[in-house]
């Protein structure tokens, strides 16, 4: 019987009780499934590792549909697992409604900074730290002078991403072009590689010869037409550098998988009520080179990268985020 079966069938409270007593922790992914290559597998690598590593187990559900978010939370709350992680701003509703109902649970929600609920914890990133570093690579490794980013759903989250990789490759060529499109407006924009594919094809008819994806499940197809128009893409979230060895010039990691990693090592001590962000000083964005990326980043690259990473953590330069005024000095979206 599958997580999904226990949930949705009649033997659902039966089969969550059972774990009660060993508070086991609880994961639960965002639209797109937990093996997006992405967000969400991030997320499910970092509970793995936790497992392997204590020999402990966790409960986990994929979410099929909007409704099941609340339905998800209570049932685990019910069934006494504990904490509670939770993947992606769309949970934040749902938790604001679920958390306080269960005071003796704890709560953990992955890119949310703005709930004031004490048995939650927040966890958001600097994403716009990281994106420039791979902007700055983009703009190095273009020969068109012209570059891509395609976005998932359209929330200022994503832009949060495109408008620090805009700055990072303006800071390398002030003339350059940045194409923005994002791939829809609803939670289908996660999951959909065949619009990210689409998209990436107008955006090479354009003159993008590299092409930045932060789209979940949606990447996947952009990185693919990227290798088979034979032009440079560039990952995000997990490292996606294998998905097509030499074309994908790096990936913007987003380490998802060591902040549920840390949750689950928690455990019940999980400190709540504070929301912990984490961008390049604290490691928790960053670029991915390995075997799969290395003959394409040049030492020039390298050291570009490294300098204007340690200027960010000092202060140096400063990424404009788009949080700040819901705009981009570097991209008009």
């Amino acid at each position: 019987m599958t997580l999904m079966q226990k949930f949705l069938g009649a033997a659902a409270g039966l089969a969550l009780t059972a774990g009660a007593a060993m508070a086991e922790p609880a994961l639960i992914f965002d639209l797109g499934g937990k093996f997006d290559k992405s967000f969400n597998e991030a997320a499910f690598n970092g509970a793995t590792r936790w497992a392997e590593e204590t020999g402990g187990t966790f409960a986990e559900i994929e979410m099929q549909s909007e409704a099941q978010r609340e339905q998800a939370l209570r049932r685990f709350a019910e069934s006494g697992a504990n904490p509670i992680i939770t993947m992606g701003f769309a949970m934040a509703d749902p938790l604001a409604t679920v958390a306080p109902d269960y005071p003796d649970t704890k709560f953990a929600v992955i890119d949310v900074s703005w709930l004031d609920i004490p048995n939650v914890r927040q966890v958001s990133f600097a994403e716009h730290e990281g994106s420039y570093l791979v902007g700055i690579m983009a703009a190095m490794a273009s020969k068109t002078g012209t570059v891509g980013f395609v976005g998932g759903m359209d929330v200022p989250l994503i832009r949060h991403f495109g408008c620090g990789y805009a700055q990072g490759v303006k800071s390398v060529n002030p003339d350059a072009t940045v194409i923005a499109n994002m791939t829809g407006t609803t939670p289908a924009a996660w999951n959909d590689p065949v619009k990210g594919s689409e998209i990436t094809k107008a955006q090479i008819s354009q003159g993008a010869d590299v092409v930045f994806a932060a789209a979940g499940g949606t990447g996947v197809g952009v990185l693919q037409t990227a290798a088979d128009e034979n032009i440079l893409s560039i990952g995000v979230d997990s490292n996606q550098n294998h998905l097509h060895p030499g074309q994908v010039l790096t990936s913007m990691l987003k380490r998802v998988d060591v902040a549920v990693y840390n949750a689950m090592k928690a455990g019940t001590d999980l400190e709540t009520g504070k929301v912990v962000t984490l961008g390049l000083a604290e490691d928790g964005v960053g670029v991915a080179i390995d075997e799969n990326n290395e003959a394409l980043v040049t030492d020039e690259m390298k050291a570009a990268v490294a300098e204007a990473r340690q200027k960010i953590i000092d202060g140096e330069i400063k990424v404009v985020s788009y949080y700040e005024n819901d705009s981009c000095p570097a991209l008009d979206f």
